[in-house]
């Protein structure tokens, strides 16, 4: 409406190249080129290394999708749990099923209503990737006085806050 154009994402599903099932197990370290669509459990470490002419390694993570471990790609489509950090590249995609606990690095990303990050988003410039970066760590926020009492292990958590360091 106000301002420049929406920019559409450069994601090409067409990439993917290779499947863990959802009744697939894997425990190992993982390394792919081009596209790895992950419908089942990985432990281990994932590594997507860059496809033909230079184009990032996809990382499409299904919903019944699971990874416990570290993931490295060029882009990222997530949809299911990871537990371990994240260092993606160009862009990433949250969506609204999608559960983090780690640290997430990233050049862009998009964030759905639903989607839970427990860790750091880290959001890197175009000329670092490890350093120098700006930080955002998400904070549970206490409950205000006189709206709600005591939270008890049933009661859903409170909506994080990000916090700029």
């Amino acid at each position: 409406m106000f301002g420049r154009p929406k920019q559409q994402n450069a994601i090409k599903l067409t990439q993917l190249s290779s499947l863990v099932a959802e009744d697939v197990q894997l425990d190992g370290d993982l390394v792919f080129s081009r596209g790895l669509r992950i419908d089942g459990r990985v432990r281990g470490r994932i590594n997507g290394l860059g496809g033909d002419g230079g184009t990032p390694a996809l990382l499409v993570l299904s919903a019944s999708g699971v990874i416990e471990g570290s993931v490295r790609c060029g882009n990222a489509l997530i949809s299911g749990s990871i537990k371990g950090d994240i260092d993606v590249e160009q862009f990433v995609e949250l969506q609204a099923g999608a559960r983090i606990t780690g640290t997430l690095r990233y050049r862009r990303l998009q964030m759905e209503l639903g989607a839970v990050v427990q860790g750091q988003l880290i959001c890197m410039d175009d000329t670092t990737l490890t350093a120098g970066a700006q930080v955002v760590e998400l904070i549970q926020q206490p409950s205000a006085p006189g709206l709600a009492g005591p939270r008890d292990a049933a009661s859903p958590a409170p909506i994080a806050q990000a916090a700029s360091r």
